[in-house]
């Protein structure tokens, strides 16, 4: 072997020694949710799903003019045509109490900031974060008591309630019975 080749083999050995001991980068990885909500029911380690509403989902609860806005960016985006009025069609309805990912305001963020998997699309990156929360306010709006009383007519979700702080006082998404949890 010539002296070249075992310069080049002792830098290629020292390279991928290096490579070996990288540390990843400090904070969540890649695509982690954005507000510690799970993206799915998959949760590494076992932790559960944090039980705290999202700080920034307050200033939307009892916010009649965020709910308005946010039944414009529904309509605007074209989310009626996956969960028509509120309905359902080709995505889940969104005026029963049945929800995949949760039905707090700050998970309903999360599932439009993230998108879900089998079509509901990431809106993260395209629409600011201010609408996102808008548009959460009127979904989370459409299954209130108050909003389904209002809406009479073949359309509904045309006259959304603001949103009480009191509805999401719950432990929003939970795992589901059976998941692995917190080690005891």
């Amino acid at each position: 072997m010539s002296s070249r080749c075992r310069i080049e083999l002792a830098l290629a050995l020292g390279l991928l020694a290096a490579g070996c001991h990288r540390k990843p980068p400090p904070g969540p990885p890649a695509g982690a949710a954005v507000t510690g909500a799970p993206v799915s029911g998959l949760i590494p380690g076992g932790a559960g799903p944090p039980a705290g509403i999202d700080p920034r989902a307050l200033p939307y609860y009892d916010n009649a003019d965020a709910v308005v806005q946010g039944m414009r960016m529904y309509k605007q985006m074209n989310c009626a045509g996956c969960h028509f009025n509120g309905g359902g069609g080709i995505g889940p309805a969104l005026m029963d109490d049945v929800w995949i990912y949760g039905g707090r305001l700050d998970q309903i963020y999360n599932t439009i900031y993230q998108g879900r998997p089998n079509g509901m699309p990431a809106w993260r990156g395209r629409i600011p974060d201010q609408q996102i929360w808008q548009i959460a306010a009127y979904v989370r709006s459409m299954s209130l008591p108050a909003t389904l009383a209002a809406n009479t007519g073949d359309t509904p979700s045309q006259h959304p309630a603001p949103v009480p702080r009191e509805a999401d006082m719950h432990g929003g998404w939970q795992l589901p019975p059976g998941t692995i949890g917190p080690a005891n």
